[in-house]
């Protein structure tokens, strides 16, 4: 009795240690039948119960954080790549960075970047009078409703500055210029194939208007960020742009509108267009923080009588301005027999003769004053303007395409400095450009077709136009001298 006893008692002492044996077991957990025969029953039962709890602790252990690190590292992605987006596309990001470079290679960049804006805007609005005779003898549509699809486009690319301007001061500068270029050059290839008078509205007057607004006023105002002492001679090289670009896609049409039609001819346009505005993408970026609120417009701009003089007075010089370029072609070809082509010689030379008075004015400016400079300007101007009832012959009509072009090319350039000069706080800067432009854009919309509507009453004769011309620069020199005053007085060597 006790030999058995024995044995079982030793069996029960080595369980612990067979249990050991148990766990470190491979497949079935034992190495002989021998070791199963040592085992109580009940014991193996709840072992291997504590085995399959042990392990299926240890697989949710395991794979709890295998489920959420995928969730956590999306999460940590789309972060990165908001906050990525965010340097990219916006200012916020940036401090405060002191007064502006007054020049340097990344100033001088901008102004390069600002070249090719006003070149693929205002270059290309500009050229718009060479459409205007196409169209007149294409269309059955009259001279004066034809104009209007040059009137809508300006007046759009004038008037959304409102708009995208205080976009400039939020801190949104790159997606208004990304919208705006996919626009515009949209737009230029939906010309393509346009055969209406109604389409080319559409596509020519609304979207290329609305995709070059949208970005215009914005990337002066960002220019103008970068200078100084310099701003006047910055955005007077930029604005160069303008006069290149009235010579270059005049002569673009010229040349290819016989050889391979009006469609082939837009769509080289619009891949023109689409080049450049890419380079400008890539390259040009805002300097300043965003202001932080404030609304879209200033009104309290126009209880500053230097402000609204100036704005009032420049929508005068804009209802003369367009009217003349629209029409010059048409007058060529009417008083003195001009071909289409060399007509349209008279736009390249207007935008053309203007490279000069883009770059000289601008650097007297910055030492004399915007205001001091463009109030002779506009006396200049004025008396040129008059002097178009007198052209009667070739060699006149060159000689007042060279003044004119010339006198007009030094006023534009000045505006965008004037306004600035004009404002306190440069972080506003985009929104008063942007409120005056939008003022602008209604003379940009209704003098080109005041100017024709009464060259149809007169029986197609240009005089009774060509004295509204005149005589709304008279009244634009007389209310931008009054700015003058109200900022300085009548003190003649004052800065301003």
């Amino acid at each position: 009795m006790s030999g058995p006893r024995k044995d079982h008692d030793s069996n029960e002492d080595e369980k612990p240690a067979d249990r050991k044996r148990l766990g470190a077991k491979n497949g079935s957990g034992f190495s002989s039948q021998t070791e199963l025969d040592d085992i109580d029953p009940i014991s193996q039962t709840h072992d291997i119960y504590e085995e399959d709890a042990e392990e299926d602790t240890t697989t949710a252990t395991h794979e709890k954080p295998t489920t959420a690190r995928p969730s956590l590292d999306l999460k940590r992605t789309a972060s990165r790549t908001s906050t990525v987006l965010s340097r990219v596309l916006t200012t916020r990001s940036l401090p405060d960075p002191g007064p502006p470079p007054d020049g340097g290679f990344k100033a001088w960049s901008q102004v390069a970047c600002g070249w090719l804006v006003i070149f693929c805007t205002w270059g290309w609005v500009n050229s718009y009078g060479a459409f205007q005779t196409y169209y007149t003898l294409n269309l059955t549509e009259s001279v004066s409703t034809i104009s209007w699809i040059g009137t809508v486009q300006n007046w759009l690319t004038f008037f959304i500055g409102a708009f995208s301007g205080r976009l400039l001061d939020a801190g949104l500068y790159v997606p208004c210029l990304i919208v705006g270029s996919v626009l515009q050059v949209l737009g230029i290839f939906l010309m393509s194939v346009s055969h209406t008078f109604w389409q080319l509205m559409l596509t020519q007057g609304v979207l290329t208007g609305l995709g070059g607004g949208i970005f215009f006023t914005p990337s002066m105002g960002l220019m103008a960020t970068y200078f100084s002492s310099n701003r006047s001679l910055a955005i007077g090289v930029a604005t160069t742009g303008n006069a290149v670009g009235g010579m270059i896609y005049p002569v673009l049409v010229q040349q290819l509108l016989p050889k391979i039609g009006f469609a082939w001819t837009t769509r080289v346009l619009g891949f023109l267009n689409l080049a450049l505005l890419a380079i400008v993408i890539a390259f040009m970026r805002p300097r300043l923080p965003p202001r932080k609120s404030g609304p879209i417009l200033d009104w309290s701009a126009w209880r500053e009588p230097p402000y609204a003089f100036f704005v009032s007075g420049v929508f005068f010089a804009v209802w003369a301005i367009y009217y003349t370029f629209y029409y010059i072609a048409s007058f060529g070809i009417a008083t003195v027999s001009l071909s289409y082509s060399s007509s349209t010689s008279l736009i390249i030379l207007l935008n053309g003769v203007g490279v000069p008075s883009r770059i000289i004015p601008p650097y007297f400016a910055d030492k004399l004053g915007p205001l001091n400079l463009i109030v002779p300007t506009l006396l200049l101007m004025t008396v040129v303007a008059y002097t178009w009832l007198a052209v009667a012959s070739l060699p006149s009509l060159y000689a007042f395409t060279v003044l004119y072009g010339l006198v007009t090319a030094a006023f534009q350039c000045l505006i965008p400095s004037t306004v600035a000069s004009l404002t306190p706080d440069l972080r506003m800067v985009g929104s008063r450009l942007g409120m005056a432009f939008s003022t602008l854009s209604f003379a940009a919309l209704t003098g080109p077709p005041i100017g024709g509507a009464l060259q149809s009453r007169m029986g197609g004769q240009f005089w009774g136009a060509t004295v509204f011309a005149a005589t709304s620069t008279a009244v634009a020199f007389g209310l931008i001298g009054a700015a003058r005053v109200a900022k300085v007085g009548w003190r003649v060597r004052k800065k301003c």
